[in-house]
């Protein structure tokens, strides 16, 4: 059923400036990949009355390889659409790769910025791959009428490879461009010495950019990957990747974090504390992005990396990688919470019983509270309270993977636990709380038995 990879081909739909046919897959509240390999969520943005968000995708088999960007659309963040492939390689700076940035609507037009990847030591058994890690990324963008139609031989270089050390390192990456009064902003991540920092450039045109000023901060990893910076309840928040932040011989050693920051949008001058709290307290989520929705909430989707491809499923090929849930990002107190979207809770609504839920194969949910020492086994994935944490034990359900970590748990919560629990064949997330924290893992070979303490079980309406 499942295997550790998987050589099948799948054939790509390219779009030009014309639309072409493509295979319309459908998901429901979580984003599979289409066939093949998934990663990165990129340029999520609500433009023209939908939901757009693009992902880093391999459309030649269900591993890591040459990155084009694969597109989806949804009216109400639980329906998606799958487009084709939104982005691919055509330039000689980005011949080797179409990575992760973000998107930005202007004068009705939707702008995307990336990094553009070139290998220095392409592995000549096989071009997918680089040796020695020798890389090097310049910045590029992109400009869309209408957010379907792209023309990839109409690409633009905004932004050099720096190869100024006190500046950035070759492979800085992932841009997140944003406009305020008649300034934009682009900020990246970056490694300083094995260290993770963040740059800034600031430009009056979106096209030319000045190197403005960057952020070490001591305790964020080897190299800061999808910075995410906005303002909440005037508090500047930032999320980002630390890369190797999680020591051990175990996958995964890179965590998404968050932590309250300063920042001065007239020097660019971005300070980070020491402290940071986890995205997830699961041991998946990587790769987060922020927009805001139709109503102006803050919302994230986020990519839930999976150690083995999924070979059965009847209506896609092989496939590897698939997006958390869209959340609602609220700041409190000092606290981020991360709610589920209200269209997913309105979505999930309608009441049945574990065995009828389970058996129709999509995505539902679990309601419940658990106290100290009681349990919930949903396929084999067993969800405890104990010493006051909220424990997630994949155990059971991650079969043939040894190398990734399997138990993964809240920090200490005071008093009660609620639990409202989205459940999809190959992920679980479990909402803490109304989002106090949450708690999500990627499973395999889940049955469908439900036993143990729950109080409500909900499917779509």
């Amino acid at each position: 059923m499942i295997k550790e990879k998987v050589t099948g081909y799948f054939k790509p739909v390219f779009l030009f400036t014309e639309r072409k046919e493509t295979i319309r897959m459908k998901d429901l509240v979580h984003v599979k990949a289409p066939g093949n390999w998934i990663n990165d969520p990129n340029g999520f943005i609500y433009y023209k009355g939908k939901y757009h968000l693009f992902f880093q995708h391999f459309p030649y088999a269900p591993e890591w390889g040459t990155m084009h960007w694969g597109h989806t659309v949804s009216e109400d963040l639980v329906h998606w659409e799958y487009q084709g492939i939104a982005l691919f390689p055509t330039k000689e700076y980005d011949q080797n790769g179409v990575f992760s940035g973000t998107a930005l609507e202007e004068d009705g037009k939707l702008k995307i910025y990336y990094s553009a990847v070139k290998y220095l030591k392409p592995d000549p058994e096989d071009i997918h791959r680089v040796l020695d890690d020798a890389i090097q990324t310049s910045q590029a963008m992109i400009v869309s009428e209408d957010g379907f139609h792209f023309n990839n031989w109409d690409k633009k270089k905004v932004l050099p490879t720096v190869h100024d050390e006190e500046v950035g390192e070759p492979k800085m990456r992932d841009p997140k461009v944003w406009k305020d009064g008649d300034s934009y902003y682009m900020m990246m991540g970056s490694s300083y010495y094995d260290a993770g920092r963040v740059l800034f450039y600031t430009s009056k045109d979106g096209e030319n950019w000045t190197y403005a000023n960057q952020c070490r901060p001591e305790s964020y990893g080897w190299t800061i990957e999808c910075p995410d910076l906005f303002s909440q309840n005037d508090q500047w928040i930032f999320i980002g990747c630390p890369m190797r932040l999680t020591p051990g011989e175990k996958k995964y050693p890179d965590q998404a974090v968050w932590a309250l920051a300063e920042f001065d949008p007239k020097t660019c001058e971005l300070k980070l504390p020491d402290a940071h709290s986890y995205v997830d307290y699961g041991l998946d989520l990587y790769a987060p992005q922020t927009t805001l929705d139709a109503e102006g909430r803050r919302v994230m989707i986020s990519w839930m990396r999976m150690p083995m491809a999924v070979t059965d499923s009847t209506d896609r090929p092989a496939w590897n990688g698939m997006m958390s849930s869209a959340r609602v990002v609220e700041e409190k107190e000092g606290h981020l919470y991360f709610h589920m979207h209200p269209q997913v809770d309105a979505y999930l609504s309608a009441e049945t019983t574990a065995e009828e839920a389970a058996e129709s194969g999509k995505v539902f949910r679990i309601r419940t509270d658990l106290s100290e020492g009681e349990t919930l086994n949903i396929g084999g994935y067993v969800i405890s309270r104990s010493e006051g944490k909220i424990v997630g034990d994949r155990s059971a359900v991650l079969d043939g993977c040894d190398e990734v970590r399997t138990v993964g748990a809240t920090p200490v919560i005071e008093g009660v636990a609620q639990l409202d629990i989205l459940v999809n064949d190959h992920l679980i997330e479990i909402f803490v709380n109304d989002g106090q924290y949450v708690l999500s893992h990627v499973v395999y070979g889940k049955s469908k038995k439900i036993s143990g303490k729950y109080e409500k079980v909900l499917v779509g309406k």
